[in-house]
């Protein structure tokens, strides 16, 4: 996770449970705060350490996923990154 204000600042490094989720808040306390932020998922990290076969260089690799946080009193939360189904 970055804090892209003040010119990108490494936040947090997380790996997500089995389910694909982290195991409790990403952000909490004094660092839930007002700002634009990018989390970067590193699928081909983990694709790779599944066995896959990825083509050179993969479809996707590290996919970042943008953010802001407009009103940190709502608590985080209300916040969710969700995957979809098909």
């Amino acid at each position: 996770l970055y804090l892209l204000d003040g010119g990108g600042v490494h936040l947090k490094t997380i790996l997500t449970n089995a389910d694909g989720r982290a195991d409790g808040p990403i952000l909490e306390g004094s660092a839930f705060m007002r700002g634009h932020y990018e989390l970067r998922f590193h699928a081909g990290d983990y694709l790779r350490s599944i066995g896959a076969a990825l083509p050179d260089p993969p479809f996707l690799d590290v996919i970042p996923i943008r953010f802001g946080i407009a009103d940190p009193k709502a608590g985080p939360e209300h916040l969710h990154l969700v995957r979809g189904s098909a």
